[in-house]
């Protein structure tokens, strides 16, 4: 039962807070695999297409650029592509001698011809019956050189368009038992790869694979000692976990020996390697809250942190600070027991998130914040962890005037955890020293331009740390901070808000704390 709930109710920090925290909260159940998306968008076509086929000799296709292209040679690769179908679909039908070579040879030619652009001419295969051709070209008993030519061809057929991919469904049977043991290592990793790209495209797609049998043998290609064949079982995997189902993710980790393999890859591995590795667990830890409980008691926090501290890799760094920010997120025993201040670990990671602060990727950073809003949920000691970092708190300072405004926002739900702690009742109350520090470091404007802007989400944020000021600081000074950054123009421009909730709380604050008898000697 511990995966009955949907993925977003998992992204909550560990101690919720109340006021900042709780709208970290509410941010945290938003946040389950956006990085991942973000990252498959941006990477997903340099990934998907095959113009060099695994376990073979010949020389990479090399890719025409689209654009140099000119009208005349792209109609002349059309009809060289409707040659090549019809060709592998006389060789299948073909019975004489030298059957088999002449299936080959045909698909080779098929296969020269798809890995020749980025974007290949598909839809003269589909259109003109070559697909399943191609699926006769994976019936059982045939050779592997077959086997690897028909696969490559639909590996980079599915790179296409949605509408592309699911022509290929008829497909998955062969190619999900192509990847079992009996097959060759070259044929079950190119097969792999054709089931990574089309997991790729949607979640009916992945369940259409799931219910087939899919996750079981890719899991397994993990266990491979093969580095290419574990780097492309790993992408596929990520690509068949993305949820929002946690089903998938908790079978997963449930395989004999793949908590030891994750492990190992990540060690051992090298940065490509690891870097698809590190996706399957933030999908594990993002989906599976079973998974996530295995993880967190394995070494993996360590390692995350370990590596994070030695590495300089942008796509590694990315998915690990993912990684660890979902552990913080989603079991206790990680702050608890793991990252204890006063612990070689808990300085490591403070030591690796300054780095990733300090560059100048935007996604570095965000990721960044993203895991200190966990730690900084968590008890009074890991806030006082992340105040007592000079170079934390000037970056994190730094953000939040000056950073893109996604960055501002993650920014700003660590220094509002920082500033609040739950007691054993579970009220709320602010911790002054934090506060003080805060503010005096001029983050007041900061939090005052998030209630400005038209993000709700960010103006709650906003408020949420400004009724901290007004209620926190003393003797009415923090009324007089607010007032002089024109906090109570910014708050009553929701007077009339279509929000409810940011209408009301920015209300509640002008009346309670700038009302008839403000400004008035006692």
């Amino acid at each position: 039962m511990a995966d009955a709930v949907s993925v977003p109710n998992k992204r909550s920090p560990v101690k919720p807070s109340g006021g900042v925290g709780s709208a970290a909260a509410q941010r945290r159940k938003e946040m389950a695999v956006m990085v991942g998306k973000e990252r498959r968008e941006a990477l997903m076509r340099s990934k998907r297409l095959c113009r060099m086929g695994v376990g073979n000799d010949e020389k990479e296709v090399s890719g025409e650029d689209d654009d140099m292209m000119m009208d005349e040679e792209l109609s002349f690769l059309e009809q060289q592509t409707l040659e090549a179908v019809e060709a592998l679909k006389q060789a299948v039908f073909y019975q004489g001698k030298g059957v088999l070579l002449k299936r080959v040879n045909a698909l080779r030619d098929l296969r020269r011809l798809l890995s020749k652009l980025e974007y290949p001419p598909v839809e003269v295969v589909l259109s003109n019956g070559g697909v399943p051709a191609l699926v006769e070209c994976l019936s059982f008993g045939s050779p592997d050189e077959q086997l690897l030519e028909a696969a490559w061809c639909l590996t980079n057929i599915a790179a296409g368009k949605l509408d592309d991919v699911k022509t290929l469904l008829p497909a998955l049977p062969l190619l999900i038992a192509h990847i079992g043991e009996k097959s060759s290592p070259p044929v079950a990793e190119q097969c792999a790869w054709a089931l990574g790209n089309i997991a790729a495209e949607g979640q009916d797609v992945r369940s259409i694979m799931l219910s087939q049998g899919a996750l079981l043998p890719l899991a397994k290609l993990i266990l491979s000692s093969k580095v290419s064949t574990v780097r492309t079982a790993a992408w596929a995997l990520s690509n068949l976990l993305k949820g929002p189902d946690p089903s998938a993710a908790t079978k997963l980790i449930k395989v004999d020996g793949i908590v030891d393999a994750i492990l190992r890859h990540l060690t051992k591995g090298d940065d490509e390697l690891a870097t698809e590795v590190a996706w399957v667990v933030v999908y594990l830890t993002a989906l599976s809250n079973f998974a996530t409980s295995m993880l967190a008691r394995s070494s993996l926090p360590r390692l995350l942190v370990d590596r994070l501290v030695s590495s300089n890799c942008m796509s590694l760094l990315i998915p690990m600070l993912r990684s660890l920010g979902n552990l913080l997120a989603g079991d206790s025993y990680v702050i608890n027991d793991v990252l204890v201040p006063g612990h070689e670990i808990a300085a490591n990671m403070i030591k690796a998130i300054t780095k990733c602060l300090k560059s100048e990727n935007r996604a570095l950073q965000k990721e960044s914040a993203w895991v200190l809003s966990n730690l900084a949920a968590g008890q009074i000691e890991h806030k006082r962890l992340i105040v007592h970092s000079t170079e934390v708190m000037a970056s994190l300072i730094h953000l939040l005037s000056s950073a893109p405004f996604d960055v501002r926002k993650e920014t700003a739900y660590v220094l509002g955890n920082l500033c609040v702690v739950s007691n054993e009742d579970g009220q709320t109350n602010v911790v002054l020293d934090h506060l003080i520090f805060i503010v005096g470091r001029g983050c007041i404007t900061g939090f005052i331009q998030l209630v400005r802007s038209p993000d709700t989400q960010a103006a709650m944020m906003g408020l949420q740390f400004l009724e901290l000021v007004l209620r926190g600081i003393p003797n009415s000074e923090g009324c007089k901070l607010v007032e002089a950054e024109d906090g109570i123009g910014a708050m009553e421009r929701f007077q009339f808000h279509e929000n409810d909730e940011l209408r009301n709380m920015a209300t509640m604050l002008v009346d309670k704390y700038f009302g008839a008898d403000y400004g008035l000697d006692p």
